[in-house]
């Protein structure tokens, strides 16, 4: 076992041996869905979450060991590395440890300490820290010279040797560390020349602010930053008992009630406020935001995720709407392929007020092109056209859905929906969204960056490095548990297809454009530059309808498919009758194909895919009403109930779309009649609930609802 493996099992708690395989698999270039779905015996049936969290660890830690390194180099050269010290770095796997042992030996800028060093000061703090000398003064006339003229600057000069020194000591800042661990507490206070500004009004919970910040929540921490960013509010972190904490690092350095302690107990005191103090306090801001944003960076994955996952209407003819009033609303048909066929705007709102042409064209157009359901955005006029659609002339199998426009003004402006519809403007291409997300959310919101997709909780205010390896991790997590029909698939699509990217995608988009739809698996392999290693990453998560092999439409790889030809051969059928045929299927005794390279993980794994071969394993679409009593938040009374959906989920609660243009909040204590840890446990994204009104705050246009007692 290698060291990184230990460390990862520590840290984890994971069984090394699958650590171990992974980190191998990893080096090798396999990507982390094909680890997952592939190579379970390796692994030890680790899942896509656990082993995402081993490459970061694995990351993080080479690039601490990079770091060591360069530390190693710089102490060296300075010549003051020491057997001691060598091997307390190589031993230390903690970044800020690490960076105690580096302070003494780094670079500095020329601080006061630094000054007094090039005066020849440093004998004098050496004398004074050893605290014997009972006429420090006097001693400190030999230090007199023309840069340093009398004993204060030299007394001065030594401690601020001593001060710098005492900053730097490990001991010294674990014990302000351990301090500031325990008993920290956040301050927020309103810049008083700010507080009548527009938009400090939102801020206001944090105008006179203070919690202990081991208790203070990812989302507060964050909304805290962003009004000290926009300039409203002015924040510090600090302990409550700044005495104790001098104290409590004089007992440590101080011996005596001598000359030389005095004049120590006074460089201490400096070295706290001046120094010490403010590294630790800097170090606990950057920690706290660091933890503030993993958290956030969760919640939004999470989300994203459920979102990518939700139901599917699948191929059918839909007409979308995207809403609007002055303008119109601008309806496109598709076909069942997403391919647009038709788009017109209709004015059936004011100040047009044409409802009667409206009504007629937009029958026409449904009876026209074959409508099947009719997608409408959730923006400004959507309930105003929900209605408009209700009182049409519509056969009763047509099904009317309310999608969100979230980033679909962001996707119409994009160079994606440029290269698909060149001739096309900004609101023909938006509506064409809508209509898509509806038929499959999936294929149309990877086209999307997920930060514009609604969803999450302060997503512009984290790490963005960070954020972005978490968001396409979710995205290509969720891209290839579906699996995608490699004939119909968007080049954006085909992009997150494990061992694919935007280079080999486009090369399929090509071949498909000058060969026709794929025949079969192993025609992918002509497709250029998709070599033997790419095929093995990408065949399973590829499907292929109607193929001369039908596993060429399953999840099973085809390094698996004589394992499936064996199974048939034994069961007296060919592979075609054996799939979905689950009286056959039972009679299989799956020990029997057990092998050094096939274990019952993967066997397993083929049984299941054999009795429904591609399943989605999205859920079914269903239809939704909103109250049609409740259009605008003026429409609202405490203690209504109404339908709702969930639009987005944070650690402190879920927001519900109740049809009036402004989401309301479900906070974390409304969610149940008990305790809740995470909201996650009780609601779901695009749940559909029943919810009470809590409260109506107009002045910051804030609904309050509640789950509870429902």
């Amino acid at each position: 076992m290698n060291i990184f493996t230990r460390l990862i099992a520590k840290a984890l708690q994971m069984p090394e041996q699958g650590i171990e395989n992974t980190l191998s698999l990893l080096d090798q270039g396999c990507t982390i869905p094909f680890i997952a779905r592939y190579r379970k015996e390796r692994t030890g049936g680790l899942n896509d979450i656990q082993i995402g969290q081993i490459s970061s660890k694995y990351e993080q830690f080479k690039e601490l060991q990079k770091r060591k390194e360069t530390i190693i180099k710089t102490i060296t050269e300075i010549g003051k590395m020491t057997d001691d010290l060598r091997q307390r770095i190589d031993d230390c796997w903690e970044s800020t440890t690490l960076e105690d042992l580096y302070l003494p030996y780094k670079p500095k800028r020329r601080s006061k300490a630094q000054v007094a060093r090039e005066y020849g000061l440093e004998p004098l703090a050496t004398i004074i820290m050893l605290q014997k000398e009972q006429k420090p003064f006097e001693v400190a006339k030999k230090f007199i010279s023309k840069d340093v003229t009398s004993i204060e600057e030299a007394i001065k000069g030594a401690q601020d040797i001593i001060a710098e020194q005492i900053s730097e000591d490990e001991r010294s800042r674990i014990q302000l560390r351990n301090t500031f661990r325990r008993e920290a507490l956040m301050f927020s206070k309103v810049i008083k020349s700010k507080s009548e500004f527009e938009g400090a009004a939102k801020y206001s919970d944090y105008f006179d602010f203070v919690e202990p910040l081991k208790h203070c929540s990812s989302h507060r921490l964050l909304a805290m930053r962003r009004g000290e960013k926009e300039g409203f509010l002015r924040l510090s972190i600090d302990v409550e008992y700044e005495d104790e904490c001098i104290g409590r690092l004089q007992r440590l350095f101080v011996r005596g009630t001598t000359p030389c302690g005095k004049l120590v107990n006074e460089a201490i005191e400096d070295s706290y406020k001046r120094l010490l103090k403010p590294s630790i306090e800097n170090e606990f801001s950057a920690l706290s935001k660091q933890i503030a944003d993993e958290e956030a960076i969760k919640v939004f994955t999470e989300n994203l995720r459920q979102l990518l996952l939700a139901a599917p209407l699948g191929q059918k003819r839909v007409m979308g709407i995207d809403p609007g009033f002055r303008t119109g609303c601008k309806v496109v048909c598709l076909d069942e392929q997403g391919n647009l066929l038709h788009h017109e705007a209709i004015f059936p709102h004011p100040p047009v007020n044409h409802v009667m042409q409206a009504k007629i064209h937009t029958e026409e157009m449904i009876n026209k092109f074959g409508i099947e359901a009719i997608a409408i955005g959730n923006g400004t006029a959507s309930r105003e056209t929900l209605l408009f659609v209700k009182e049409l002339d519509l056969n009763d199998k047509i099904q009317v859905f309310t999608v969100s426009e979230d980033g679909a003004s962001i996707y119409s402006a994009s160079k994606t929906a440029r290269e698909e519809f060149p001739d096309e403007d900004v609101t023909v291409r938006g509506a064409v969204s809508i209509a898509r997300r509806l038929m499959d959310p999936l294929a149309e919101l990877v086209k999307i960056d997920p930060k514009n997709i609604g969803v999450g909780q302060y997503q512009h205010d984290v790490d963005q490095t960070k954020l972005k390896n978490a968001l396409d991790r979710t995205v290509e997590s969720c891209v290839n548990l579906v699996g995608v029909n490699v004939n119909t698939a968007s080049q954006h699509l085909l992009t997150y297809i494990s061992g694919l990217g935007p280079t080999l995608a486009k090369n399929i988009i090509e071949y498909r454009k000058e060969h026709g739809a794929f025949l079969s698996r192993p025609q992918l392999k002509k497709v250029p530059r998709l070599g033997p290693a790419a095929y093995e990453q990408c065949a399973g998560f590829l499907r292929i309808p109607n193929a001369k092999n039908p596993l060429d439409n399953s999840a099973v790889h085809p390094e698996s498919y004589k394992i499936v030809e064996r199974m048939a051969h034994d069961q007296h059928c060919s592979v075609a009758e054996l799939i979905g045929n689950k009286q056959v299927i039972d009679q299989i005794n799956i020990k029997r194909y057990v092998s050094e390279e096939v274990g019952l993980p993967t066997l397993t794994d083929i049984i299941k895919e054999l009795e429904k071969p591609g399943l989605d394993p999205r859920e079914q679409l269903e239809e939704f009403e909103f109250d049609p009593n409740v259009s605008t938040v003026d429409d609202l009374v405490e203690g209504m109930i109404l339908p709702g959906i969930i639009t987005n989920i944070t650690n402190f609660g879920a927001f519900v779309d109740i049809g009036v243009h402004q989401d309301g909040l479900i906070h974390i204590s409304q969610l149940a009649d008990k305790f809740v840890r995470d909201p996650n446990e009780i609601v779901k994204l695009h749940q559909h609930v029943k919810v009470r009104v809590v409260d109506i705050d107009s002045k910051r246009n804030r609904i309050a609802l509640s789950l509870r007692d429902l």
